[in-house]
């Protein structure tokens, strides 16, 4: 299996698992955002996969997205999102079934306001170092 899409079913089946995720989103965890999507939810965006194969092991490294939508008034609601993404995944001990995960962290989170001007639009970037 293509580790990304394996470390992002390990991340999805995490962050469903979390009651207090769950409490602000619910499951509108996607893949893709949805044509009538409820606020605030979390679809992935950007996924990268690259070599980190040394003379001993085979690996690689890959890089989700995150994005938080939001449509509360202000910032403090995609934040609060946001701050559980954190929380959740840096140094999560997720379990992979083709590929070992030796690293997992957050090296990223934003917000900002959508061209839309109503919704407001969050970012969270991880990186994970696998082993094959």
């Amino acid at each position: 299996m293509i580790a990304a899409l394996e470390l992002q079913a390990a991340v999805v089946a995490h962050l469903l698992a979390d009651a207090d995720l769950a409490a602000l989103v619910g499951d509108r965890i996607h893949d893709s955002a949805p044509r009538a999507a409820a606020f605030p939810s979390v679809t992935f965006g950007e996924t990268g996969q690259a070599d980190w194969s040394s003379d001993n092991e085979a690996g690689g490294e890959v890089r989700l997205s995150l994005h938080v939508w939001s449509r509360g008034v202000g910032k403090r609601e995609a934040w609060t999102v946001i701050g559980h993404l954190m929380r959740l995944l840096h140094d999560a001990p997720l379990s992979l079934e083709a590929h070992a995960l030796v690293l997992l962290r957050v090296t990223f989170a934003e917000v900002r306001l959508d061209p839309d001007g109503l919704t407001e639009h969050g970012v969270v970037r991880v990186a994970a170092l696998v082993e094959d």
